[in-house]
């Protein structure tokens, strides 16, 4: 993520806060198009093979549905749409569904342009136990859900399995604990001349691994119990579960057992392929094609936890779907016609199956696809498991912010001045400096 797009995501965001009194009046978007159906605008963030399942799915809910029709438009990263949704939001240009990352949660709720689905789940009374609950709760504030869970992803560890065999490591038992991930990175570790050819361990330069190893502990991201409890005033992630990680990282780096890979994701994939590293920190959706095009057997474990703490869990990465606040009633109904159909078991046993997301519907797990590629990848059950595992506290629901993706980049500075030997508490208590100014600015908005 790019610093620019961050400043202008934060520009914009302090313009509409500004205007946040003003009328929130707009005229609404056309409801039907030329041929009479009632048109769904869907602005989503999915490139790639990820975007031709998503529309192969459209194409048959269109299908299925002959008065209604959904248009699926690519809008760029989950900063760029958000960015974009944000310079239309309330206008007649307004997509119907938008499509947002987790982090952006807080943002879309306090823009009040977006209608919660809540809404429709109490008319027809909509039976949300069927969805995973460890997803919705992330989506859940106040006791009200706000958007569709869609696009879900935790964290998991990754690991070379014939790397492990060489190393006289049992590939069947992976680090579950910090000690055991150091005592394995050593033993992955290789030189030759001087150089490291292999490295034991390595993690993305990207705040969401550290959020995630700061609540597999239990720890909280911001006061105000993760900001679920009213405004998150004060970052409280410089504490003694956010110091254990800082200093899991620094010490490894020290040691030579850590790589540095930077920020960019095919950097990392790249350097596991290539055996450059041995074990890394990777989305449970990226799992399926990393299996593809290893050269080698690659295993899926949870993620470690500092020695003598109790695992809580994960949070819930990815992305859901928000419905937009000014468009007709027949708009919002047809919009959550499609939500709903993406949630059905035989979808969301499709989209499990071709894009290593979770299902948010669990019921999809039985269903005779996804029982044969757990067959194929077994890997991808383990993800679920951790998944299923993971306790609903505070910390596992996840931070509730405006600022997240500010916060964030501090997080990541903060990560990468610890190569060049700045002491993890003060890195830290910098990050969370800095976000701190980040909370009171957009609190006074």
């Amino acid at each position: 993520m790019k610093k620019s797009i961050f400043i202008l995501f934060t520009f914009i965001f302090m313009i509409l806060a500004a205007c946040s009194n003003q009328s929130d009046e707009a005229t609404a978007t056309p409801s039907e198009n030329k041929d009479g159906k009632t048109e769904v605008i869907f602005w989503h963030a999915m490139s790639g093979d990820l975007e031709t399942v998503l529309k192969e799915i459209v194409e048959e809910f269109n299908q299925s549905h002959p008065s209604i029709e959904v248009k699926p438009i690519f809008q760029g990263t989950y900063e760029e749409a958000l960015t974009k949704f944000n310079t239309v939001a309330g206008t007649k240009d307004t997509p119907t569904i938008m499509q947002t990352f987790e982090v952006g949660t807080k943002y879309m709720i306090d823009s009040g342009k977006i209608q919660p689905v809540q809404k429709f789940i109490d008319e027809e009374n909509y039976d949300i136990s069927q969805w995973e609950k460890n997803i919705v709760n992330y989506y859940t504030v106040d006791g009200k859900i706000y958007s569709m869970p869609f696009n879900s992803s935790t964290p998991v560890l990754i690991y070379n399995k014939d790397a492990f065999k060489e190393a006289g490591l049992d590939p069947e038992k992976p680090p579950m604990t910090y000690s055991e991930l150091k005592e394995a990175a050593r033993k992955l570790t290789k030189k030759q001349g001087g150089q490291t050819t292999q490295y034991g361990f390595s993690i993305l330069n990207y705040g969401w691994f550290f959020e995630e190893m700061l609540a597999v502990q239990g720890g909280l991201y911001v006061n105000n119990e993760n900001g679920r409890k009213g405004n998150a005033t004060k970052a409280i992630f410089n504490s003694e579960e956010g110091l254990r990680v800082f200093d899991l990282i620094r010490d490894m780096y020290k040691e030579g057992t850590f790589y540095n890979v930077g920020q960019n994701w095919d950097d990392m994939h790249a350097a596991f392929q290539s055996k450059k590293v041995a074990m890394y920190l990777d989305s449970s959706a990226g799992v399926k094609t990393i299996i593809d095009n290893a050269p080698f057997e690659v295993g899926v474990s949870y993620l470690p936890v500092p020695d003598g703490v109790e695992r809580q869990g994960v949070i819930i990465g990815g992305a859901s779907l928000w419905m937009a606040k000014n468009i007709s009633e027949k708009q919002q109904k047809a919009a959550w016609e499609f939500m709903k159909y993406l949630a059905t078991p035989e979808v969301q046993a499709k989209w499990h199956v071709k894009t290593g997301y979770f299902a948010i519907n669990p019921a999809a797990y039985d269903e005779e696809i996804v029982k044969a590629e757990w067959e194929k990848y077994p890997q991808l059950k383990v993800t679920v498991d951790q998944l299923k595992q993971t306790k609903p506290i505070p910390a596992t629901q996840g931070a509730l912010i405006s600022v997240f993706p500010e916060s964030r980049q501090k997080v990541v500075k903060a990560m990468e001045s610890l190569y060049q030997g700045v002491d993890p508490k003060e890195a830290l208590d910098r990050a969370a400096a800095e976000t701190n100014r980040a909370l009171e600015v957009a609190n006074k908005k």
